[in-house]
């Protein structure tokens, strides 16, 4: 029998929450480095990625980065996997329609997956509280902070998406669900300020009119999912460690 539930990224911002959530019976997860319950192979190059899958029901692949290619990823992900395997993949909101080149290759993963066919399952969310907080404080070692003008962000707590997706390893393949959103949708200045307050250093917060195709989508709110604002965790909350 198939029980076994594989993850991919399950070091990363998403996978050390989710894989606490599942059964450490079943659990299995993909690292390129050996230690204690993970288990070696490369998406990159494809090594060991056929032991990895080998037995595993579902496969929830949250691995992702700068580092190589998300499409080479995922299309070795998917020649290692069972014909039969479900494959819950995360995506991002607006990837569709948003020029951005990294949306783009997230994009490219989702048709990749619906025309392979195998059972699977495709999360967009907004973007994660982690993230925002990481861009934010690499800006505010600046003299001050310059953020895009006109741009907002609906960020998401990782901890409360990777509850869904612990949700879904138990569910039949679905497709496409419905998008995740953050709780509020606010002025990329406004979390600025928030960050600031909470984290320091002190600095003025200067929004930047920013040029170009990927700025003007982010203005036009391309990225954000207002009809679907069902995380309950602030960014707010999140800097302080708060709970919702």
């Amino acid at each position: 029998m198939n029980d076994i539930i594989l993850v991919t990224g399950g070091t990363g911002t998403l996978g050390r929450h989710l894989v606490p959530l599942l059964d450490p019976a079943r659990v299995r997860v993909l690292s390129r480095r050996p230690g204690p319950g993970r288990t070696v192979g490369d998406l990159n190059d494809g090594s060991g990625l056929a032991e990895a899958a080998d037995g595993a029901g579902v496969i929830v692949h949250c691995a992702t980065g700068v580092r190589g290619s998300d499409p080479t990823r995922t299309r070795n992900l998917l020649a290692a996997a069972g014909r039969d395997t479900h494959l819950i993949y995360i995506s991002i909101v607006g990837v569709d329609r948003h020029p951005f080149r990294y949306y783009r290759e997230k994009h490219a993963c989702e048709r990749m997956i619906e025309s392979a066919g195998p059972p699977h399952t495709i999360v967009r969310t907004t973007q994660f509280h982690d993230l925002v907080a990481r861009v934010l404080g690499g800006l505010a070692r600046l003299p001050f902070v310059p953020v895009p003008a006109g741009t907002a962000f609906q960020p998401i707590d990782s901890a409360e998406v990777a509850g869904w997706l612990a949700e879904l390893t138990g569910r039949p393949p679905a497709g496409r669900v419905p998008d995740l959103g953050g709780p509020q949708i606010r002025p990329l200045a406004d979390l600025a300020r928030d960050y600031l307050r909470v984290r320091g250093p002190r600095r003025s917060v200067v929004p930047v009119r920013v040029p170009g195709r990927v700025a003007s989508a982010f203005r036009r709110g391309v990225h954000l999912a207002p009809d679907r604002a069902v995380g309950r965790r602030t960014f707010a909350e999140f800097l302080t460690g708060d709970a919702s």
